[in-house]
């Protein structure tokens, strides 16, 4: 857990913006799905947070919703 805290907050740094709830709940889901698809190391997790949201809007406009759900 404590990886995958840190590979969020790498992608805050990257982008230097203060963490956000919204996009928090994005990036430790995503994260995690990472994780389980094999990418097992802190800098792999946030070299793929960084490619799959580049910047801010990104991981807003790619923020689930209950439509996209269902």
């Amino acid at each position: 857990m404590v990886m995958l805290s840190r590979s969020v907050q790498g992608w805050y740094k990257y982008f230097d913006v203060k963490p956000d709830e919204r996009a928090s709940e994005v990036l430790c889901s995503a994260a995690i799905d990472l994780f389980n698809l094999g990418h097992l190391t802190e800098d792999e997790l946030v070299a793929e947070l960084i490619s799959r949201y580049p910047g801010p809007a990104a991981v807003l406009v790619n923020s689930p919703t209950s439509a996209s759900t269902h």
